[in-house]
């Protein structure tokens, strides 16, 4: 039987880093898996989990529960009958809403096979102070249907965001435990507490786009050295590239380019000349770690609330190139 956590959380609270210290943290003899979902199409959080030693099982371009789970279905299906973990952790794309996917876990189907344990929301409090997060149908239904609110970055906030955290516990009517974090540091006993808040939770309508004719448009430049691809919905856009296992790129020139991009989010593992660097920018906040592991490729995404100048950005992205084969 399979123990099974559902790690939601909206853009930027810090689910990769939350998952990367549990896995960490593991049990010896127990074999984790992972199933991740993510908003844009490149795929991301795949390779900054690639070195946990977990099985990893990815679902880019949206959300988990479109086309009435299939794709979540897929990737579950595979995951229990062919590894068959002792402990599986979800994280669906910081965009996408939770219910379809706890129903789909409770149903009598997979009684059998799994038990759903306690759902983790992570959740920067400095959000709460942000009226379009905080309006967002599925931050809110993200926050409603966990029976653990991980209120993380402690280190980051600031009395407003102490205040926001304090009358939102005040005004949850279902009293969740709260758990104060750091770098999403959290006790591994939370994975193993009960599922309670079996909340009814909306019908949630989607809106996403899965752009197959802007990838075919798109996707390859005529050398076949790197390819871009894009996604939109729930309000956001986002705009990714891959680069093959040859291209380098400068890594001043990098992370001035990830700092001053006029956009919401970006995240990527690159190669650079001082070796592989992870990328993690959430508004000011912006985090950078030298890796060990070597992925086939380097992959970057930037996701914004509007349609930025995805031309001009790859422009100036792709003038940082050490190794070109024109």
């Amino acid at each position: 039987m399979t123990r099974v956590n559902l790690i939601t959380g909206f853009l930027g609270s810090g689910k990769t880093t939350t998952l990367l210290h549990l896995l960490a943290n593991k049990p010896e003899g127990e074999k984790w898996a992972v199933l991740v979902n993510e908003f844009g199409e490149i795929g991301i959080d795949g390779a900054l989990l690639a070195e946990s030693g977990a099985v990893l099982k990815e679902i880019p371009g949206g959300c988990m529960c479109c086309v009435n789970g299939l794709p979540m279905q897929v990737g579950l299906n595979m995951l229990l009958k062919q590894a068959k973990p002792d402990r599986l952790l979800i994280e669906p794309t910081g965009l996408g809403h939770p219910k379809q996917i706890l129903d789909m876990l409770s149903s009598p189907v997979y009684q059998p096979w799994l038990t759903l344990n306690a759902s983790l929301c992570l959740l920067d409090p400095r959000q709460l102070n942000e009226t379009r997060i905080r309006e967002n149908e599925n931050f809110r239904d993200q926050l409603a249907a966990a029976d653990f609110i991980i209120a993380n970055k402690e280190d980051r906030w600031d009395n407003s965001a102490r205040m926001a955290l304090q009358q939102w516990q005040t005004q949850d009517a279902l009293s969740r435990p709260v758990v104060v974090a750091r770098f999403g540091q959290i006790a591994q006993e939370l994975l193993d507490q009960p599922r309670k808040n079996v909340t009814k939770l909306p019908q949630s309508p989607h809106h996403h786009l899965h752009p197959e004719s802007q990838l075919s448009k798109l996707a390859l430049t005529s050398a076949s050295r790197w390819r871009r691809s894009m996604n939109q919905g729930q309000g956001y856009y986002s705009c990714g590239w891959i680069f093959d296992a040859e291209t380098c790129f400068d890594t001043i020139g990098l992370l001035e380019w990830v700092r001053l991009a006029p956009v919401t989010r970006i995240k990527g593992v690159m190669r650079t000349q001082e070796g592989l660097v992870s990328v993690n920018r959430q508004g000011q906040d912006f985090n950078i770690e030298t890796r060990q592991a070597t992925p086939p490729d380097s992959r970057i995404e930037i996701i914004h609330e509007e349609e930025a100048d995805w031309n001009l950005l790859q422009a100036s992205l792709l003038k940082l190139r050490l190794t070109l084969q024109v």
